[in-house]
């Protein structure tokens, strides 16, 4: 497992920052994805989760779809989490999110070269029984997502509640990720499959791609 430089609690901000960038940026050039499990602060993951929970009691997630976003289809053999896209300006704890992103994707452009020039994301919520399963995140007749991203919301996660992202990098193993608040993944959108594994509890998590120029 790729894993990157903890935090120091004599570290600035600013210093995580760049220690956490530069490891992400550079497992990504040499393997194609990076894992980071502190990329959100404790109170922020609490926070979103919470909202991720009001939205699904006041009825605002849907059900996922797959395809493209003018001819989606509803699949659920394939796909059957429920979800909730980001707006800036929704609540506080999004922008702190969105924030972070932003940075993040100044880090990649500057370090990597990509060109990426937006972020879009979504609240996932998996209840049990729920799953994805193996695909890639590019489109065929679409390349404008270039890196996925995906962070998770779940407190006392178990490896026995299931709900694991596997990836299954070119030529190697497959490696399986617990879904655990805090926890950042990231990988190549158009050259990593992966899939979600049935989860057994409730399973949350903010999902998002960065996207260059269509």
């Amino acid at each position: 497992m790729i894993a990157l430089a903890p935090y120091t609690s004599s570290s600035t901000p600013d210093q995580l920052n760049d220690t956490v960038h530069a490891s992400l940026c550079n497992n990504l050039a040499q393997h194609g994805w990076s894992q980071h499990n502190l990329f959100l602060t404790p109170a922020l993951a609490l926070t979103l989760a919470a909202e991720c929970v009001a939205l699904r009691h006041n009825d605002h997630l849907h059900s996922a779809r797959v395809g493209r976003c003018d001819t989606p289809t509803l699949q659920t053999t394939i796909r059957s989490d429920q979800i909730a896209w980001l707006q800036a300006g929704q609540s506080v704890a999004c922008d702190a999110y969105l924030l972070l992103m932003e940075q993040l994707r100044m880090s990649l452009n500057q370090k990597l070269y990509l060109g990426l020039e937006e972020y879009e994301s979504h609240f996932s919520f998996y209840q049990p029984g729920a799953s994805y399963s193996k695909h890639l995140d590019r489109f065929h007749d679409d390349d404008a997502r270039t890196i996925s991203v995906v962070i998770y919301l779940n407190q006392d996660w178990q490896a026995e509640h299931g709900g694991a992202l596997r990836l299954h990098p070119q030529n190697l193993p497959t490696q399986d990720i617990s879904p655990i608040a805090c926890r950042m993944v990231v990988f190549l959108s158009a050259e990593m499959l992966h899939e979600v594994l049935p989860t057994t509890r409730n399973r949350m998590s903010l999902t998002g791609w960065f996207r260059r120029r269509d």
